[in-house]
């Protein structure tokens, strides 16, 4: 493997934990002071549920590189349809929504490894 290609190796799967790690930071909205410790911290696992999933599926892209890139397609064109939806109903702009999707879910559709199959 030569250089350019192992840095490309190594930064999707980098970005994908510094992706992960930046859902988890939106489980921290969960710790409220009029709750129980014991429901925050239920409230706090439920809350990092994608992250959980996300995680799951980066050890199985890891692992199984083919497979992990379709269902990180998949992933990302599948929830297409849910952020336009959501953001525009939120700010009654199509080019706007059609830019966050693109910042989005355009990352994990987009085909970054070129592999010659020997």
């Amino acid at each position: 493997m030569d250089k350019s290609s192992n840095i490309i190796h190594w930064a999707t799967r980098i970005l994908c934990i510094l992706a992960i790690l930046f859902i988890s930071l939106f489980a921290l909205d969960s710790f409220n002071p009029e709750l129980s410790i014991w429901q925050q911290l239920s409230a706090f696992f439920i809350h990092l549920i994608p992250s959980y999933i996300l995680l799951t599926l980066l050890v199985i892209a890891w692992k199984w590189e083919f497979i992990g890139g379709i269902m990180f397609k998949v992933i990302g064109l599948g929830f297409r349809p849910v952020i336009f939806i959501h953001n525009y109903n939120m700010n009654h702009s199509i080019w706007m929504s059609l830019s966050i999707i693109l910042a989005i879910t355009f990352p994990s559709t987009v085909k970054i490894k070129f592999s010659n199959f020997k």
